[in-house]
């Protein structure tokens, strides 16, 4: 497996594990009925530590696809190498940093960190494109 298809599943085992914590502080907030009704009466706005959680948890979603569109780029050019490897594992570092630094309200520190996987990923994505020219 390359490593970059590693980092991807271990990316999805991040999702995961931000999923099902967020899901066990939202569930202390709201109660079991709330979370698990089907919200005809609108959408339960978390707070605090459950909605920072919240937040990250969708964040990274939006990260986790652009991780992915790299991924597949730098696999299916055969693109990979020690380079694009290090970005994506940075990536994988970013995002388990970003979620404590999100939760806990690191400024600067939060930024800093999403920059740094933002960038990893893109570099991945550019590697790709000057690898097939």
């Amino acid at each position: 497996m390359p490593p970059e298809v590693a980092a991807l599943a271990v990316a999805g085992l991040i999702q995961t594990a931000q999923f099902a914590t967020y899901s066990v502080m939202a569930q202390r907030q709201v109660g079991r009925r709330a979370a698990m009704s089907p919200r005809d009466g609108g959408k339960v706005e978390l707070t605090g530590t459950a909605g920072r959680l919240q937040r990250a948890f969708n964040n990274h979603f939006e990260g986790l696809i652009m991780f992915t569109l790299a991924v597949v780029v730098v696999t299916l050019g055969d693109a990979s190498g020690t380079l694009t490897a290090i970005c994506a594992w940075t990536y994988v570092a970013a995002r388990i940093l970003y979620i404590p630094a999100y939760v806990r309200g690191w400024v600067p520190g939060r930024s800093i960190i999403w920059v740094v996987g933002f960038a990893a990923t893109v570099l991945m994505i550019l590697i790709a494109l000057i690898s097939c020219l």
